[in-house]
């Protein structure tokens, strides 16, 4: 069920230079390329993203819409160290660092205040998990 859903959103973003319709109408979204950490296949995630103020970084959230357990993308993104973006029609190389502690706690309340759904996330991790945070910053 998620793959054929990410398929769709997939195949929506690439049709319409990254801009989507329905739930995420006007969010910001990126997709997500990263390299099993065990199969070596490909994937391609989509996910909403925050900015940094240096425009060659941006945030992606670990929600995994408040579930108990971290998304593979995540893990995959870690072991790697790096990924490909899709952000409207560019495509580009990312080093990939977490980001912890306060700055973390700082990034993620800003998604939570533009993004309430991401404030329910993290009450619905409460105790359980703290959702992880990653900076991906474009690479050469």
């Amino acid at each position: 069920m998620a793959s054929n859903w990410n398929d769709q959103v997939i195949a929506e973003f690439r049709a319409n230079e990254g801009r989507l319709a329905g739930t995420f109408e006007g969010a910001p979204v990126v997709l997500v390329h990263h390299r099993g950490r065990t199969s070596r296949r490909d994937y391609v995630t989509p996910t909403m993203y925050l900015p940094d103020d240096d425009p060659e970084t941006i945030y992606v959230f670990a929600s995994k819409g408040g579930a108990p357990t971290n998304p593979d993308w995540y893990y995959n993104l870690i072991a790697a160290g790096e990924g490909t973006v899709e952000r409207g029609t560019d495509t580009y190389p990312v080093a990939v660092h977490e980001v912890t502690g306060e700055e973390r706690d700082r990034i993620y309340d800003e998604q939570a205040r533009r993004y309430p759904g991401f404030a329910d996330y993290a009450r619905q991790t409460d105790g359980v998990r703290t959702i992880p945070v990653l900076a991906l910053r474009r690479s050469s």
